[in-house]
């Protein structure tokens, strides 16, 4: 029988490699600096923790996680569950683990007083839109995501161009 529970520091050390697995699925791992120790301080140990995480177990295994943090002030004075990642092995696709771990992620929200769940996903991830699509999500037509790399952003702090941005953090 498969579980879904938040997760706990004891986690940790399963918990790393799904999110490792999501670094390599969405081409990130490159850049992936998630740690142990990261997730031990900034998960478990600080108050208020910078991230949450749900679970999905199965005999001592886990087997998806979905990551997600709350935005405690919007527009309609009401918090918002922004998802993060969502992330099951593909030994254990198929069996509705991604679904059971996104319907957890949705009662949160709504014990939490929520009136939103948003997240974001890769224009490339067919797949991934089709199964959020069938959960009842629709892509956003009005907003467009934009970001600042670690290049723009210092440049952009340091009041210069984005031209004389530096490459990368040391």
């Amino acid at each position: 029988m498969t579980t879904i529970r938040h997760a706990t520091e004891h986690d940790i050390p399963r918990l790393l490699p799904l999110m490792r697995g999501l670094a390599v699925f969405e081409q990130y791992i490159d850049v992936f600096a998630v740690t142990e120790d990261v997730l031990l301080q900034q998960g478990f140990r600080q108050a208020p923790p910078d991230f949450h995480a749900l679970v999905a177990e199965r005999g001592g295994e886990l087997l998806g996680t979905l990551v997600y943090y709350v935005i405690p002030f919007t527009a309609t004075a009401r918090p918002t569950l922004y998802m993060k990642e969502l992330y099951v092995r593909d030994d254990a696709r198929g069996q509705q683990l991604g679904e059971r771990l996104m319907r957890a992620a949705a009662e949160e929200a709504v014990r939490r007083g929520c009136d939103a769940m948003k997240w974001a996903v890769a224009e490339w991830n067919t797949s991934g839109r089709r199964f959020y699509e069938r959960l009842g999500a629709h892509a956003n037509p009005v907003w467009v995501d934009y970001g600042l790399d670690w290049g723009a952003l210092t440049a952009l702090a340091a009041g210069q161009d984005a031209e004389m941005a530096p490459v990368g953090p040391d």
